[in-house]
């Protein structure tokens, strides 16, 4: 019998997920194992006691969320440092984060009550704007970081610098600093690399450049990257993991390195990074 704390998280407004808690919850409770929910999760269900994300954090072995990779990405936001394993149960459309698909949830019950799963020790970013020597904002995320124009229909001149020493001036919609988790979301569509969870890079992307030969700039992870909107540009806006946008204005510094944190993100043994890649994105061919 199990004794391990599971924290329970659901995206409520997924068709299917009330009745997946609810059998998760059996599941788990049925082989010994304490189930906490999260509170909209409890309500989703009918259940008064349910704590936040922060708290759940704080408690429990490892935390357990149905939705895709967006959810995902919500749970890390709302951890903060209180950062726990996470195994996810796809109930989205496309998930390079999660673990299983819902219609093998009892290989989720077996997998996490025997401990049959490996750790990848995904990089976080640790994202902050500094305005007149203080830091106004502080974010952490796990795909990327993306400075960009909002609605206005000029390309925007940004200031890049790699570690105090001037990169290039970047004249283009925009700007993505991804981890090699984010590679595969927002820096692919704009034509970037796709990078292994453990390569140890940052990705520099720019969205549709006036240049041609800006291309992605592969740095270190330990790399602290600084960019800045030119004297002459209108606000732009910083957006991590596709949260609401926050306006960056002039002689501002948004400021990226890697967080001292890292996600443990569960993955089953027999599903490799490759693996994934090859479901996720139908890969084929003669040698496949």
């Amino acid at each position: 019998m199990s004794s391990k704390l599971i924290g329970l998280i659901a995206h409520v407004g997924k068709p299917g997920a009330a009745a997946l808690v609810k059998t998760l919850r059996r599941e788990l409770k049925k082989r010994g194992a304490r189930v906490m929910l999260e509170k909209k999760t409890a309500a989703l269900i009918g259940v008064e006691k349910g704590v936040s994300t922060h708290h759940l954090g704080a408690e429990c072995d490892i935390l357990l969320v149905l939705g895709g990779d967006g959810s995902i990405l919500q749970v890390v936001r709302d951890l903060r440092d209180n950062i726990r394993p996470v195994f996810g149960i796809n109930i989205g459309s496309l998930g390079f984060l999660t673990c299983v698909n819902s219609s093998a949830y009892q290989r989720a019950v077996d997998s996490i009550l025997a401990g049959d799963y490996v750790l990848s020790l995904r990089t976080l970013l640790e994202v902050e704007i500094e305005r007149k020597g203080k830091i106004v904002k502080h974010h952490t995320g796990l795909n990327d970081a993306v400075i960009s124009r909002g609605e206005h229909s000029k390309l925007i001149k940004l200031q890049t610098r790699i570690d105090n020493s001037v990169l290039t001036e970047y004249n283009a919609d925009g700007l993505i600093i991804a981890t090699p988790t984010g590679s595969t979301a927002y820096s692919l569509s704009a034509d970037g690399p796709i990078s292994m969870p453990d390569s140890g890079v940052f990705m520099i992307t720019p969205i549709c450049p006036h240049v041609l030969t800006n291309r992605t700039v592969i740095v270190s992870d330990r790399s602290v990257i600084e960019v800045k909107p030119c004297p002459d540009q209108d606000i732009v806006f910083l957006a991590v993991d596709g949260e609401a946008p926050i306006p960056v204005k002039s002689f501002d510094t948004i400021r990226i390195r890697k967080s001292a944190h890292h996600l443990p993100l569960a993955m089953l043994p027999e599903m490799s990074f490759s693996e994934v890649l090859r479901q996720k994105l139908k890969w084929s061919g003669s040698a496949i």
